[in-house]
């Protein structure tokens, strides 16, 4: 198991020391815990999850490579449209 230093504010760091003594748990497992809500992963680890998706969608790589764009580029125009409506 690795070792990792982090500086966190003191408000969080207070916070998750509650946390953690309410929870009877340890630090380090509540930000296991997070990272890997985060979907924080080795590349690996990734790729076999991708690779188990696209299995299930019927997609080869190439076409979901082109899914994955076309996704990208409309949440950007929205995202931008949005923007433009907020100023």
């Amino acid at each position: 198991m690795s070792r990792l230093t982090i500086t966190l504010n003191d408000e969080l760091h207070q916070a998750l020391k509650e946390t953690a003594a309410r929870q009877r748990r340890s630090i380090g497992s509540i930000i296991e815990e997070s990272l890997r809500m985060r979907g924080i992963r080795t590349q690996d680890s990734a790729m076999e999850i991708v690779s188990r998706a696209r299995a299930a969608a019927g997609m080869d790589a190439d076409d979901a490579r082109e899914l994955a764009v076309r996704e990208v580029r409309q949440l950007r125009k929205e995202k931008s449209d949005r923007t433009r409506v907020d100023a």
